[in-house]
């Protein structure tokens, strides 16, 4: 036995966690974030000062922030390896739930220990506490039942225990994992109690592939024999199962192409033959017009968001849909026949029935020329500059904004900068993106075959993620370059980690593609029929509208102020030196690039559903909802 506090324990055991995955044993957390307070500080701060063990302590400048980073770490290690993030009570943790919710939409794990209110009540109502009327049970850390896979709060020292095992069992577990809360209230860090040694001694969980079934393997088997043209979906199960290689070898012997999903893109190669690149809103057109094609759908490891299905219109409705995923709520979506199993493992057993049965797609031409014409139009768009030709996707309603941003700012368009970067920085460099038109871009125009190479956090598209998501990943990936894909309605929202890569030397290069606003939303209220309404930066007009001139803002002089080595590019040339020199630093860098708003990818020939207006005096809008009455009529109805 070992007599010590809540917080002690907590922290012994958090050392002493180990997985295996494949017989390969790796600690399982790494350390701590915390940004601390009055009720953080006296109890886990404590155990922290006193036997941290192998444990680092992060300092965070925003628990999002921090959270956000400990969750690209966790991927970049392919979910083996975790950063913890504590936090005082109310806002602090308040403050992480946005982080949740985005590791667990994404199948990260995350694990959140925020402060809570005195579990005795007796200085009720203490600093920062929230009070529920209806019932004093509840605090700010309710909040986070509606995003995490498993919650718990500790009112006894002894409860400590089920908690942590089970806290353990979600974060190990390859369907069911995402974000864990384990609220701590104040007194009770403090409080302590005699923990058995088992508790405290090393404890290693082995992270099993979960084998599939003969009847299920049957079942899609019988199908798959009767497809003539098929596709198979690269979803983000393929990376964590580590499969790449076989899922290529699979389509390779079987004639059969496959589309990347953001969350599986880099889980093979790019260069394959086989691999079409992005599927859905924002794919290209070689994975579109394929996929529109096939008379078979095999996605492994993707949980079909509407982005990747172009909100299920992008398949034939006669189209089987088939699934091999570790998670049964995913296996089953879109009716699909499903096997529940590890990617690899399903993919293997797949292979062997298919070789008895001498299977071959009727593929002959088509995946090569898919990828040629892709190839042609990726081409075109690293060529694209203003000038007399330039055609931005949709004009501004006062048709300012492009001569005015040009005149005033730089006549860079984003597709030729963002094949400028791919150009220049090295191939295994690592992109970190979530947000705004770029996720369009970089699934479309990024192209690696150095795996697990991207990070895009596309499952919650969630602004803020970039630059904390590009520290994480610098933590996990130290000997590699880490860039994060930035807008800068993003960069305004969230850079607080920037200042912890200066405090931690560990150099990240934030790209900022500066478009004066929220030019994705943008692109969508003007392409809807509204107006250009609150979407870009521009000061009040006389009208008392946001229609006056655009917001000039130097992102370059204020980040140069953290200690961050900066440049500002207006043109493809200062661009080009900006990538080049920046890679010669050692401290984090930004460039603020200033790209021509309307100039990123668009189309494609994907349908995405948005809640469009259904009565309205306006015609564009009128327009826009038949249009959207036209595709639910095509798409699947589940």
């Amino acid at each position: 036995m070992a007599y010590m506090t809540t917080a002690q324990a907590l922290v012994k055991f958090l050392d002493n966690q180990y997985v295996s995955f494949d017989g390969k044993e790796t600690k399982f957390v790494d350390g701590i974030f915390t940004i601390f307070g009055h009720g953080i500080v006296c109890g886990l701060g404590e155990a922290l000062d006193s036997d941290r063990g192998g444990l680092t302590v992060y300092q965070g400048k925003n628990e999002q922030g921090m959270a956000h980073a400990a969750t690209a770490f966790a991927k970049m290690n392919n979910r083996r390896k975790i950063i913890a993030c504590s936090s005082s009570i109310g806002p602090g943790a308040a403050n992480m739930i946005t982080a949740a919710a985005t590791a667990t939409v994404n199948h990260v794990p995350l694990l959140l220990i925020p402060a809570d209110a005195f579990s005795t009540r007796q200085p009720d109502p203490v600093l920062q506490q929230f009070e529920q009327v209806n019932s004093l049970a509840t605090t700010t850390n309710d909040a986070y039942k509606a995003v995490t896979r498993y919650w718990d709060r500790i009112a006894r020292p002894e409860q400590l225990m089920t908690a942590m095992i089970n806290a353990m069992r979600v974060l190990t577990d390859t369907a069911e994992t995402g974000a864990v809360c384990i609220s701590l209230p104040q007194d009770v860090e403090g409080e302590s109690y005699d923990f058995p040694d088992e508790f405290l001694q090393k404890r290693v969980h082995k992270i099993t592939r979960t084998a599939p079934s003969e009847e299920e393997i049957d079942d899609i088997v019988k199908i798959l024999l009767t497809a003539k043209k098929p596709l198979v979906i690269c979803g983000g199960g393929v990376r964590y199962s580590e499969a790449g290689e076989e899922l290529e070898r699979f389509c390779k012997e079987f004639n059969i192409p496959f589309a990347e999903t953001q969350a599986g893109k880099t889980a093979c190669h790019s260069s394959n033959v086989y691999n079409l690149g992005g599927l859905g809103v924002t794919g290209n057109s070689a994975g579109n017009v394929i996929a529109k094609e096939a008379d078979v759908i095999l996605g492994v490891g993707t949980r079909f968001s509407d982005f990747t299905t172009g909100s299920k219109s992008l398949f034939r409705s006669d189209a089987k849909v088939l699934t091999i995923n570790t998670s049964r709520f995913d296996a089953y979506k879109l009716g699909a026949v499903k096997l529940v199993s590890d990617a690899k493992l399903g993919l293997m057993a797949l292979a062997d029935k298919l070789r008895e049965n001498g299977y071959k797609s009727a593929y002959t031409t088509e995946i090569a020329q898919a990828r040629k014409d892709w190839a042609d139009e990726m081409q075109r768009l690293a060529e694209y500059r203003f000038d007399e030709n330039f055609e931005p996707l949709i004009k501004a309603r006062d048709e300012r904004t492009i001569p005015e941003f040009a005149e005033k700012f730089g006549t860079i368009t984003q597709t030729a900068a963002v094949s400028m970067v791919r150009e220049i920085i090295d191939d295994d460099a690592i992109c970190v993106g979530a947000a705004g038109s770029l996720p369009g871009d970089l699934q479309r125009m990024w192209t690696s075959d150095s795996l697990y190479s991207y990070n895009m956090e596309y499952g919650y598209s969630c602004m803020g993620y970039e630059i904390a998501g590009a520290f994480g990943s610098k933590l996990a990936c130290p000997d590699k370059e880490v860039y994060a894909m930035c807008g800068d309605g993003s960069y305004l929202m969230l850079h607080s980690e920037l200042i912890t890569s200066i405090q931690e030397k560990k150099k990240i290069n934030v790209l900022l593609f500066d478009n004066s606003g929220f030019g994705c939303i943008n692109n969508l209220e003007m392409s809807n029929g509204i107006g250009n309404l609150a979407t870009e930066f521009r000061f009040r007009d006389e009208n008392n509208n946001l229609l006056g001139d655009l917001v000039p803002i130097d992102f370059a002089k204020s980040a140069s102020g953290y200690g961050v080595k900066t440049y500002t590019a207006r043109t493809p040339e200062e661009l080009r030196f900006a990538l080049e020199d920046s890679k010669k630093q050692t401290v984090s860098t930004l460039i603020d690039i200033k790209v021509l708003p309307k100039s990123m990818t668009d189309g494609y020939g994907a349908w995405w559903n948005v809640g469009v207006a259904s009565t309205s005096q306006n015609k564009a809008v009128k327009k826009a909802y038949l249009n959207k009455k036209e595709n639910q009529e095509k798409a699947r109805k589940y």
